[in-house]
């Protein structure tokens, strides 16, 4: 496949190319009237049009004339597994009740792990699969996706199984991850016989399959005590699994200083962070990592992005995307999100939505930037005037075309 007159090529990095921090999260490197050839599913060559070779025998062209082109977003951070949306609980709430309330009545976490609990691991594929297709279309190339709504053995299990396949069966890059540290389910009047179970049960069986490649835990008031994520995180760890953590999302809760003493790879939410929380992650490997949709959803704090940039951090934005708090899988809102009310720039959006959220789910190698040799999976945008177009146009849909290694998987409807 070559593409030709692109107005812009986003992100050209270096191959060796690490996270983006700070003030470094304001440039996104780009070629002007450019080429792109990918051949054998990876990146040959870019460059200006000037250097464009001419196409090899039964070549596919595309002409990106005032288009741009850009890696595919990489959504670090999701729920895509589950059995049933919960509108209902979204009539709930716009009606008054709290998270505590609508949970007292089964809802919440506890309300998606009854209703899976009650799907085979096939017609639980059949729920997720179409979703999948939608981040597909979304530009979305590599996803991240936990368990957490099982909470027995064998329900997490069938989770993993289900995300599992939809890397098979989907052009989508997929990596797993083991939450099942989500709530304590019902009927636990000894919450450490759960965590018991976790630890002893859950764990060893999940690695027995090798389901997950990240061990999760909700580190929340109400959930899980950092104490706690440490026990299980190190449990994880122990079979091979690297640590990811939800932290921070509801109280300054403890998560993100147990994601950086366990060697997480990313903490997740950060709407309560504060400055010991931000001294915490400089100097450590852990990618913070917002999740817009979320605040958005609930009404809450965002993360103070501001206040992270400037003390030299990197950041990675995801969805969340989820039944409960975060029903949306469209990164491009996650980044107008993060421009309108986290005042990241558009170009500080799209670095978190590509090569940092590579770096938190360990594509990097393949994916985030463009680069020679990494996977030709990339987004080519409509004709628009600009990358701050994308957050700007926060209802619209500006992606034309979404390449997964050199094959097109998405096209969008013309006229």
């Amino acid at each position: 496949m070559l593409i030709k007159n692109i107005k812009s090529l986003l992100q050209v990095r270096p191959n060796d190319t690490d996270w983006v921090a700070g003030a470094e999260m304001a440039e996104v490197p780009a070629i002007d009237n450019a080429f792109l050839h990918i051949k054998d599913g990876v990146i040959k060559a870019f460059g200006t049009m000037n250097d464009c070779p001419q196409p090899e025998a039964g070549e596919e062209e595309i002409d990106a004339s005032d288009r741009l082109v850009m890696p595919v977003f990489v959504d670090s951070h999701t729920h895509l597994v589950f059995a049933q949306w919960r509108e209902e609980e979204f009539v709930d709430k716009i009606k008054g009740a709290s998270y505590a309330e609508i949970a007292a009545k089964g809802g919440g976490i506890l309300n998606s792990a009854k209703k899976l609990q009650q799907l085979s691991e096939d017609e639980l594929f059949a729920r997720t699969l179409p979703r999948a297709h939608e981040v597909l279309a979304y530009g979305t190339g590599c996803i991240e996706i936990k368990s957490g709504y099982g909470l027995t053995v064998e329900d997490e299990l069938k989770m993993l199984r289900v995300a599992r396949r939809i890397g098979r069966e989907t052009p989508l890059t997929v990596k797993t991850t083991f939450l099942g540290a989500h709530a304590i389910p019902a009927g636990y009047a000894n919450r450490q016989d759960y965590i018991d179970l976790v630890v002893n049960e859950m764990i060893p069986r999940v690695a027995e399959e090798g389901l997950a490649d990240y061990i999760d835990v909700f580190c929340e008031k109400g959930f899980f005590t950092p104490a706690e994520t440490e026990q299980i995180v190190e449990a994880g760890k122990a079979y091979g699994m690297i640590p990811k953590i939800h932290a921070n999302q509801l109280h300054i809760s403890g998560g993100v200083e147990v994601g950086v003493k366990t060697g997480a790879r990313s903490v997740d939410h950060l709407e309560s962070i504060g400055p010991e929380q931000i001294t915490a992650l400089q100097g450590s490997r852990t990618m913070p990592t917002a999740l817009p949709g979320a605040a958005f959803f609930l009404n809450s704090a965002y993360p103070p992005a501001r206040q992270m940039l400037a003390a030299g951090l990197p950041l990675a934005l995801a969805t969340d995307y989820n039944p409960g708090s975060a029903p949306a899988g469209k990164m491009a809102f996650m980044m107008s999100l993060a421009c309108i009310k986290m005042k990241m720039t558009p170009a500080e959006a799209l670095n978190a939505a590509t090569v940092n959220g590579a770096y938190a789910m360990d594509v990097l190698p393949t994916h985030g930037t463009i680069a020679t040799g990494k996977a030709g999976s990339v987004i080519i945008t409509r004709p628009i005037p600009s990358l701050a177009f994308i957050p700007y146009a926060f209802a619209g849909d500006v992606i034309d075309k979404v390449i997964i290694d050199g094959q097109l998987v998405h096209e969008a409807a013309q006229g």
